[in-house]
């Protein structure tokens, strides 16, 4: 994929201020799948947005409101990369929040996305009913992508994962079959589908030439070839 909207984007911005896998491109990528689209008259609540540039890209590429919800990044950081970016609280708003107890209305969002992060809050099967669909308007859209396991790993963990991640941090990595468990107890979700990224090497060697802290361990198993028992997945899925 030539990922030709995520590459207008300053490279030594999005290096700086990534948390993850390259999330523009995962982004880009997961909205070219099953023709999804974002229109400029819908609501995004951009979840788990880190340092903004996912919301920053949904906001220059779809003209989308977007909300741009986030724990551990605080508003006020994101507003003055939001401001740097020429984007107003017309466009963008800023927002703290932990993701079960999301402080909007019901039916609120016309689409939401989640890049890098679901896989933190999200592996009890109860909790996408109980705090994250009824946000979404029926018929609207769930647009996630989580670093995942080509297969389940966890009761013979490979020594090249240990390098970098302990079991706990390993016990969020799971493969799709996983997945399809966990949103097939929403009956209210429709599944539209559940595949394996294709830019899982770019995306992921985008992320260890950063200089965070967190990309710099991660080379370790990376480096051992711990990246041949992973993937990226792309998860869309609707509320019916």
């Amino acid at each position: 994929m030539k990922y030709i909207k995520s590459n207008k984007y300053d490279k030594n911005f999005v290096k700086n201020n990534i948390m993850g896998p390259n999330p523009l491109k995962l982004l880009e990528e997961l909205l070219s799948l099953h023709s999804m689209t974002i229109s400029p008259t819908d609501t995004v609540l951009d979840l788990g947005c880190g340092r903004g540039i996912t919301s920053i890209f949904l906001a220059k590429e779809y003209q989308a409101k977007i909300f741009a919800a986030d724990l551990w990044i605080t508003p006020t950081d994101n507003k003055k990369r939001f401001d740097e970016m020429g984007l107003t609280s017309n466009q963008i708003v800023p927002i703290s929040a932990e993701a079960h107890a999301l402080p909007f209305a019901e039916e609120f969002f016309d689409v939401v996305t989640c890049v890098d992060s679901y896989n933190f809050f999200g592996l009890d099967k109860e909790y996408l009913g109980k705090h994250l669909l009824p946000l979404i308007k029926h018929g609207g859209y769930l647009l996630i992508t989580v670093p995942g396991l080509k297969k389940d790993i966890h009761d013979n963990i490979p020594a090249e994962m240990l390098l970098s991640w302990s079991a706990e941090n390993i016990e969020t990595l799971h493969d799709i079959k996983f997945w399809q468990q966990i949103f097939k107890a929403t009956e209210e979700a429709e599944i539209i589908s559940l595949q394996e990224m294709l830019g899982f090497d770019e995306c992921w060697n985008d992320w260890l030439a950063s200089d965070n802290e967190y990309a710099i361990n991660d080379r370790k198993s990376m480096n051992a070839g711990a990246g041949k028992y992973m993937n990226l997945i792309a998860m869309i899925l609707r509320r019916k």
